[in-house]
């Protein structure tokens, strides 16, 4: 019997009841070391493992393996997967040509199968390859093997990706893909630009990395880029699309604090779009996302205790959840 909305958005609601809250934050964040955040996972039943990354890993296996099961269409998170076979192709490419392993940077879940982007890199035949990514994955390589230069490689990666996820989002029924993607890429684009101005990167990088979006300036963005940090930070403090002002003024307190403004802003939209409706897909790519966030709350408060990082400084980390 085919599956429905009515009845997965019934079986997402009931598991949203065990996402994490505010207080079980608190009480991961009360631990003295990764042992004893693993044992307080444990105790939540929220995964099997001998280490805090295995106990993520086996969560999220699960996690996706019950989405897929009852997703009328599991299609509908592909936007979502693509960012990690993007990430993988880049790992097999910078592996391959410099010969060393890679096997432990691969993320999962996929829709390219790892063994089919060793054969695209190894044989350089990146016709194996989806057609959104097969052409930018020859420009990658040949950027990386001939210029060695691994950032401009991966802006060819970048835009693939960025532009896939445009298309696909623009293509669904789901009104939250198109929004939620479209402030997704208008912060990479602000994150590309600005680490472009830093590093002082010419206009060709820039080109090949900005996506032409509704509401971002390419040209404008460009043009302040290549100039240098603050003539782009000053033209950015003027435009408002997606709060950019406000994800500047994040900035200027800190990276990390501009990386923790736009994932909060990212995790609002799913909370505005998919927790406070009862039809089509989004309640479940809002699950899905509410779970991404907490595997992040654990890599944080994890890597903080690893590094024996003050509570507070890992607390000022934590970013927005789900639940």
């Amino acid at each position: 019997m085919a599956l429905s909305y009515e009845y997965s958005i019934g079986s997402v609601r009931a598991r949203e009841v065990s996402l994490f809250s505010n207080a079980d934050i608190e009480r991961f964040l009360s631990c003295k070391s990764s042992d004893e955040l693993k044992a307080a996972l444990k105790e939540k039943n929220y995964g099997e493992g001998e280490t805090v990354d295995e106990i993520i890993d086996d969560h999220s296996e699960k996690t996706w393996k019950y989405l897929r099961s009852v997703a009328p269409d599991p299609e509908i998170f592909t936007p979502f997967i693509l960012p990690n076979d993007v990430h993988n192709l880049k790992v097999v490419l910078k592996g391959t040509l410099a010969d060393r392993d890679y096997e432990q940077l691969l993320l999962s879940p996929v829709t390219i199968g790892v063994d089919r982007l060793r054969e695209a890199v190894e044989q350089r035949r990146h016709d194996l390859l989806p057609e959104w990514l097969s052409a930018y994955s020859d420009e990658a390589y040949s950027i990386l093997a001939h210029k060695g230069d691994a950032r401009l490689s991966d802006a060819a990666l970048d835009k693939a990706l960025s532009k896939e996820l445009l298309r696909l989002s623009e293509k669904s029924d789901a009104k939250f893909l198109h929004d939620y993607f479209l402030r997704f890429i208008y912060y990479n684009n602000l994150k590309v630009a600005i680490r472009g101005a830093r590093a002082g990167a010419g206009r060709e990088y820039l080109h090949k990395a900005l996506v032409r979006i509704e509401g971002f300036d390419r040209r404008a963005v460009i043009d302040a880029a290549v100039k240098g940090l603050s003539p782009l930070l000053e033209y950015l403090s003027k435009r408002s699309e997606y709060d950019c002002n406000k994800a500047v003024e994040a900035y200027k307190v800190s990276p990390a604090e501009f990386e923790k403004f736009t994932d909060n802003r990212l995790i609002a939209c799913a909370v505005e779009s998919c927790r406070r409706t009862c039809e089509g897909a989004a309640p479940l790519l809002g699950y899905y996302l509410g779970c991404e966030a907490e595997k992040k709350a654990l890599h944080i408060i994890d890597g903080g205790l690893r590094t024996l990082t003050p509570v507070d400084v890992i607390r000022e980390r934590m970013r927005e959840l789900y639940g």
